[in-house]
């Protein structure tokens, strides 16, 4: 528990310089993460992946996620559910999006369709991260509410090894985040200036 309060003030810290963006500044660095993450090998080959519609001035996905359909590819989007766990639908272009209010939080635009169920994600050969920073080791720090440390050890329990891959801006890649026993580093992170990798797959 004494990681804590340093992480609440660095989210607090992230979020603050996040809320100083523009709507052009968010569009921008969205256009880049787009090309520089569709150039991965891990989603040029990849079948299916698990993804996240950004919302306010968060690393913008829109673009990637339409790029992705286009290619053929299944696009798994996070429907979230009461407790915090994610259930999947599929994107099916922009039009397959409503937006849903979780109590008084941000409204989230998740998918329309059927619902897959909370393990759907094992099936993905790539799963896309939010977070606000990952350090030099790889780990990531997430929002706090729990949903993808979740998913991570769904994956781990299925014994599914997906590339996992953050989506930040420049300054969220830092030294250090504070981290727990159970975090495990991501394969990579992409930013507007280029990608970084953290460890390599099988």
């Amino acid at each position: 528990m004494g990681a804590e309060p340093d992480k609440r003030t660095l989210r607090r810290d992230f979020l603050a310089v996040r809320g100083g963006l523009t709507a052009a500044d968010v569009q921008e660095a969205a256009t880049a993460l787009a090309a520089r993450a569709l150039d991965l090998p891990e989603l040029a080959h990849a079948r299916t992946v698990a993804a996240y519609v950004s919302v306010g001035t968060e690393p913008g996905t829109r673009t990637l996620l339409d790029a992705l359909h286009a290619r053929g590819v299944r696009v798994l989007l996070p429907v979230l559910l009461p407790d915090n766990d994610l259930d999947w639908g599929t994107y099916a272009g922009e039009g397959s999006l409503v937006e849903v209010r979780h109590g008084g939080r941000m409204a989230l635009l998740e998918p329309a369709g059927e619902r897959l169920g909370a393990d759907a994600v094992t099936s993905a050969d790539a799963v896309l991260l939010p977070g606000l920073a990952v350090d030099d080791r790889g780990l990531r720090m997430g929002r706090g509410g729990g949903s993808y440390d979740r998913v991570l050890a769904r994956l781990e329990r299925a014994g599914a090894d997906p590339a996992l891959v953050v989506l930040l801006y420049d300054s969220e890649v830092v030294p250090r985040v504070p981290a727990e026993p159970h975090d495990r580093p991501v394969h990579a992170v992409v930013t507007p200036s280029g990608v970084r990798r953290f460890r390599t797959r099988p």
